[in-house]
Order: structure tokens, then sequence, then C-alpha cells
């Protein structure tokens, strides 16, 4: 694939990275100083690329999206932080007839702890003696918060067992991010854990994803388009 690369700070860098061992092509990157071009300017910067990947900042991903649906260039959005303005994107891919893979975490990992929890979820749905939590940390240069990681396995487990559930969020220091989702009774205490211990995992769903929207057309969430990805549903 010939990629167009927004966003070159670490995750760019190491998609750019990742890209390049599997044997595609970097076909431009797009940094911060170049946040000032018109949507005109980046359409015209990234078209001829077969897909571009985003890991910028959540203020340019509307800019970005317009720019690759004018291109005609498929886009992943890995940036987070970003998802009041959802609705106003999909009329942007809507109105260009474009294509976009959004999520608020690429990793493989993820994925599958999400499953995990979903089933967890259901188990506990009619043991109102358990009240279920989430606690999440990353380190201080983090953002948003709670992380679109939390919020969404937020969603899935409401959804699950019935009930709402709170999210606690911690950012210091250098920690890595890490997702815990727990249920607690009087008697004991039930909890499930995710920690990345690089973002390799992230780049490499990017990857993943930039390789399956190729030819497609709409606004597709990760998570919702995960088992057609990789090819061998997880049940």
């Amino acid at each position: 694939m010939k990629l167009a690369l927004i966003g070159h700070g670490a995750m760019g860098q190491l998609v750019g990275k990742l890209a390049g061992e599997q044997g595609h092509e970097i076909a431009l990157t797009i940094d911060i100083e170049d946040a000032e071009r018109s949507v005109a300017e980046l359409a015209e910067a990234v078209r001829g690329s077969d897909v571009a990947i985003d890991f910028s900042v959540a203020a340019a991903v509307r800019k970005d999206v317009e720019a690759c649906a004018r291109a005609g260039v498929p886009a992943v959005i890995g940036t987070t932080g970003w998802q009041a303005q959802l609705n106003d994107v999909r009329s942007v891919i809507t109105q260009h007839d474009g294509a976009l893979v959004y999520g608020a975490n690429f990793s493989v990992g993820v994925q599958v702890f999400y499953r995990i929890a979903a089933r967890a979820a259901e188990l506990f749905s009619d043991l109102d003696s358990y009240d279920g939590f989430i606690e999440e940390a990353h380190h201080k240069r983090k953002r948003d918060a709670p992380s679109g990681t939390a919020i969404q396995l937020r969603e899935i487990v409401t959804s699950k067992l019935g009930r709402e559930i709170p999210v606690a969020s911690t950012r210091a220091g250098y920690i890595p991010g890490t997702h815990r989702l727990g249920f607690d009774s009087a008697a004991d205490q039930i909890t499930l854990t995710h920690a990345a211990r690089s973002r390799e995992g992230f780049a490499a769903g990017a990857l993943l994803a930039a390789r399956w929207i190729v030819g497609r057309k709409g606004v597709f969430e990760f998570s919702e388009v995960f088992d057609e990805i990789v090819g061998s549903p997880l049940r």
C-alpha cells in the first residue's frame, strides 16, 4: 500500500516503521507544522495515496477527514478525543462518498479484552450483589480522560450488564496504558486487566484496518468490524 501518515509523533513514527517492515510505501508524512494547511491543500497532498492513517490531535481530525474524503483517499483515524464531532464527520464522508475506519483503540489485544468484558458482564447481569467498575491509568502526557478505550469499555459493559458503572482515571508519570474492569461484592472481587507494554499493538491494528478499508465506502468503527478484519470471528 501507498500510505499517507497524518501526525508524525510517537505513534505516527511507529506506524511508519512497521509499515516499512511490512513492505508498504510511505508516500508522505504530515506533521504538526502542517496544521495551518487548508483542506484543499491537505487534499492535494494526500491525493494518490491508497490510505491515510491519522494519529494527530483531536482538533485536526475534522479537517483531515474532509481532506481525505475530497481526495478520494480512505482514512484510518487512530486519534482519540474527537468523538463529539462524529455526526459531522459521518456527514462529510457521506457527502464525498468516502471511507473511514475509526476506533478508540486499534490494539488487537484490546479488541479481545472487549469481548471478554462483554461476556463477563453478561454473567453478572443477574447478580445485583456485584457492582461493576472501571479504572484506567496513563502517562501524564495523555490529554483525554477518561480514555476513549475506557469510554468504549463502559458502553460495552453497560449494554450487557444492564446498569451504569463508574470510571476512574489517573494521569501520572510514565504509567503504561492500563484498563481494569472489576466486579465487587461483599464476598469477593473479580478483576480483568489489560496493560499495554508498547504502542506496537496499536500500530499493527491500524495497518490491519488500512488494508481492510481499501475499496470500501462508509464509516466503520474498528471494534464492530474487527472480526471481519482479522478473518476469524472471536466468539
